[in-house]
């Protein structure tokens, strides 16, 4: 068995069918009797005996099961034994393709053809089974909204407080900042506060539904992109989505505001707000994600605090432009 296979501690880093293939197998011609090649699996030792493989000027004809091989009478040829159409994979293909496709046909080992169909190996039984199980546990950190591996998500988990501190902090600085940011933006426009202060109150609104879209929108992407759905399929829809939702909020939140206010400019304001600020915080919320995944780093950790803070400078901007495009 090879090193990486002999303890259950170490992962298999094999990632192709030609990295699993052992060479060193039993190959006898179709005509050759059961009885002499048995008398062949006792003369050496062979890294796999799982099958019997069969060859003409080498190209693989078929492939015959040990335990079919060792009951069957001495004269029978292994051309009437072999499986004459057995499952096979090319060098290239990818290991959880090889492991699935053993899987479905109910074989416990898979011969390796080249272009030319000239037999090159069989992969064995207890490398499959490897195969499935780093498999199994990659999908699982997948959906569990690691991208990395089992060891990186349990020492996040696990790792002491001074780790999580300085992990942390970082991100939470970026948000301070941006608060104060945010302050002096709103002192910007103090003029146009000064004249209606109504336009004050629907601060914190704007940046909450901006915020809470954006949230909804960085989730379905950071769980799209811990299971490998690529960042096209899910741009389309999301961008719709956010057109819909702040459209449909924006339709509500317009007529509130007139008619708890009786102000129809600071209700235009409002809407028009809530339109533009819901649409391009789901815009961030795609972006920061993709960014941050594109440069190996765990988008789930920083993507957050990141897009808060875009998405309340953005909306705070937008919300002031669109005043003083209608107001003055």
């Amino acid at each position: 068995m090879p090193r990486d296979l002999q303890s259950l501690g170490e992962p298999v880093v094999f990632e192709t069918a030609a990295e699993h293939v052992c060479t060193d197998v039993p190959v006898f011609a179709p005509d050759c009797r059961a009885a002499e090649a048995r008398q062949g699996l006792t003369e050496r030792r062979y890294e796999c005996a799982s099958h019997v493989v069969v060859c003409r000027d080498g190209r693989l004809c078929g492939m015959v099961r040990i335990e079919d091989l060792l009951p069957a009478p001495n004269h029978v040829t292994l051309a009437t034994l072999m499986e004459q159409d057995p499952p096979v994979v090319a060098p290239g293909v990818d290991q959880e393709v090889v492991a699935w496709r053993a899987v479905r046909h109910a074989e416990s080992a898979l011969g390796m053809v080249d272009g030319e169909g000239r037999f090159v190996g069989l992969i064995p039984p207890y490398r499959m089974l490897a195969v499935l199980l780093a498999e199994h546990e990659e999908d699982l950190t997948r959906l569990g909204g690691f991208t990395k591996s089992t060891e990186a998500a349990r020492s996040s988990s696990e790792e002491p407080v001074p780790r999580r501190f300085r992990h942390r902090l970082p991100w939470l600085l970026v948000g301070l900042l941006g608060a104060l940011v945010a302050a002096d933006l709103v002192g910007w426009f103090e003029s146009q506060l000064q004249r209606t202060l109504m336009l004050a109150f629907f601060i914190p609104g704007l940046v909450y539904l901006a915020d809470a879209v954006g949230t909804q929108t960085e989730t379905v992407v950071v769980r799209g992109l811990s299971v490998g759905v690529a960042m096209r399929t899910m741009v389309r829809r999301e961008l719709l989505a956010g057109l819909a939702i702040g459209l449909v909020l924006a339709l509500v939140a317009g007529p509130l505001v007139w008619l708890r206010w009786s102000d129809p400019t600071v209700a235009l304001c409002v809407g028009l707000a809530v339109l533009a600020a819901c649409s391009t915080a789901t815009i961030t919320a795609m972006g920061l994600p993709w960014l941050l995944y594109r440069a190996g780093m765990d988008p789930a950790f920083g993507s957050g605090p990141l897009a808060t803070v875009i998405q309340d400078l953005s909306t705070i901007l937008i919300y002031f432009a669109i005043v003083t495009a209608v107001i003055g």
